[in-house]
């Protein structure tokens, strides 16, 4: 469903990417290019700040946002999301917060009011909250981030990790074909 916000923001989906029937899009949002939204996930830009005023969530193209996702701005704060980078099932992105291109962030991680660089990878149940994730990072499974100084002992990417993050991306990239050619069909 693509509706507006209270604000009258209407969502911009690129006629190249894939939008599930079941996903919610609400307000000040731009999909680019190729970008799969799973079944169930919500995209809600809607709150504005003191001014009245509110940043856009943007999905970078060859994105994908699988099932259960929920992204969402606080106090007017946007979401921005790197192309290729794929957040994966039931994660919350909750902005402030900007993750950069060809990030993996694994199922259940909750990212918010951070920066994650490009190439970095958030396994699955983490929590990186508050800190500024520098670009080839590597967060390990549970792993609770609420801090700079907590990055000390964080390690790079390693290229087994990294390939594995491809090959997510290009999975999704391939959905989004298929499902655009079926989509009649539902």
């Amino acid at each position: 469903m693509i509706r507006k916000n209270p604000s009258g923001h209407l969502p911009v989906v690129h006629e190249t990417a894939f939008v599930d029937p079941t996903a919610i899009l609400c307000g000040k949002i731009i999909v680019e290019e190729n970008v799969f939204i799973g079944p169930y996930a919500v995209i809600r830009a809607d709150e504005v700040d003191e001014k009245g005023e509110m940043e856009a969530i943007v999905i970078g193209a060859n994105s994908n946002i699988q099932d259960g996702v929920v992204i969402h701005c606080k106090a007017g704060g946007g979401v921005t999301i790197g192309n290729g980078t794929s957040i994966a099932h039931r994660s919350i992105v909750h902005g402030p917060c900007r993750v950069g291109d060809n990030v993996f962030v694994g199922f259940n991680s909750v990212l918010f009011n951070c920066t994650v660089g490009d190439g970095s990878v958030v396994r699955h149940n983490s929590v990186v909250e508050g800190c500024t994730v520098p670009p080839g990072f590597y967060i390990p499974s549970t792993a609770n981030i609420h801090s700079d100084a907590e990055l000390a002992g964080i390690e790079r990417v390693t290229p087994d990790v990294s390939g594995f993050s491809e090959s997510v991306a290009q999975a999704n990239n391939e959905l989004v074909r298929g499902y655009k050619r079926i989509r009649n069909e539902f």
